[in-house]
């Protein structure tokens, strides 16, 4: 390919983000360019674990996550599917009198949000959840967060970006890239050149190196998280599940299968990682002390992925630092599926009209200095 392909803005990454900020750009009238060096939803977006909550997160990031909440009340007018979306509830277990402790602290703090948190202990926590073992101390439930399927979600976002009229390439690495007064040019793998007045660097584990293009080098570390399904057992779990401190998380689908993870896989190669049987194992017996149903259950399938992480726990939000038209979006960790849509949207924001009305100051590049 020699002919170069001249648009408005090219995105870099096809997954949940790269690819909303694509379809609420074709929404506002942008020409679009996305470039995937895999297939679109197939790196982190698609082998998550699939959990939709607010609950958890931080109080920076809850404005964009609350907004994230309310364009998932829309997904099947955004991408013509349901996701297997549910408001099952997300119910966050406390090991002991310190963790819920630090639950009562989180409800108080997020008052405002909107979230319902309701914590439950002793006799009214057995009552309304049989099945959580005898070991959890506490919970808190916050009855509207869910999970969804992200193997078929993040996909479709895509997809539904294509039907409005983006211009898709999967399959096609970026392998140089520069600015000149006259915007941006990169060249593909397969020789194909792309020009574009706005740049988004949407590409996961892999944004440090696109933002090291522009010299922005951010301290992004690249993690494995493990995850398992099991069998399919008789439905007895309508929450999604999560722990205060972190170790482990599931979910039941309506088919039966519980998706199960918490614990860290490794890098076969700088493109795929595996769970390992070692991490698996820590899950299951985390897992089967705090739901007993859980101890005899056989596992089917197991997984891992690439995700970035900053040593901070905040993702990078924003325009660039040294490059006027260039917008990052990277280094989510565990926080960018149900924040992604709303990221798309923030990222829309920021190519049309330069800002947005969600605060993005904590998530700024700029953090880590120039």
């Amino acid at each position: 390919m020699s002919d170069v392909i001249k648009t408005d803005t090219i995105i870099i990454g096809g997954g949940i983000v790269g690819a909303s900020a694509a379809l609420f750009l074709r929404r506002r009238g942008v020409q679009v360019v996305l470039v995937d060096a895999a297939q679109c939803g197939s790196k982190a977006s698609g082998v998550n674990y699939g959990g939709v909550r607010r609950q958890g997160r931080s109080l920076e990031l809850l404005p964009l996550s609350q907004r994230a909440f309310e364009l998932w009340a829309q997904l099947g007018q955004l991408i013509d599917i349901d996701g297997e979306y549910i408001r099952s509830g997300h119910l966050k277990l406390a090991r002991s009198r310190d963790d819920f402790g630090a639950l009562e602290i989180y409800r108080a703090q997020t008052r405002g949000f909107g979230m319902n948190l309701e914590l439950l202990s002793g006799g009214a926590l057995q009552k309304r959840f049989p099945w959580v073992g005898p070991s959890v101390y506490g919970a808190s439930l916050c009855p509207e967060d869910g999970h969804a399927n992200p193997r078929i979600v993040s996909p479709a976002f895509a997809r539904a970006a294509h039907r409005a009229g983006a211009v898709i390439m999967e399959n096609t690495r970026v392998v140089a890239a520069s600015c000149s007064g006259n915007g941006f040019e990169l060249l593909c793998d397969n020789g194909q050149r792309l020009q574009s007045a706005q740049l988004v660097n949407c590409a996961g584990a892999w944004g440090a190196d696109v933002a090291r293009l522009f010299g922005e080098d951010t301290p992004l570390l690249a993690i494995h998280p493990a995850m398992a399904v099991t069998e399919p057992l008789p439905v007895f779990i309508d929450v999604n599940i999560g722990i205060q401190g972190g170790g482990a998380y599931i979910r039941q689908v309506a088919r039966g299968n519980c998706v199960v993870g918490g614990a860290r896989g490794f890098a076969a190669d700088p493109h795929y990682a595996k769970p390992g049987a070692e991490a698996i194992t820590v899950i299951m017996q985390r897992l089967g002390e705090l739901v007993p149903g859980l101890r005899h259950a056989q596992l089917i399938r197991s997984w891992s992925g690439y995700e970035g992480s900053f040593g901070d726990g905040k993702p990078v939000i924003g325009p660039s630092a040294t490059t006027p038209g260039l917008f990052h979006a990277y280094g989510f960790c565990g926080e960018g599926f149900q924040t992604g849509p709303a990221v798309g949207e923030v990222l829309a924001d920021f190519v049309t009209h330069g800002k947005t009305s969600i605060p993005m100051e904590p998530f700024s590049i700029q953090r880590f200095g120039r």
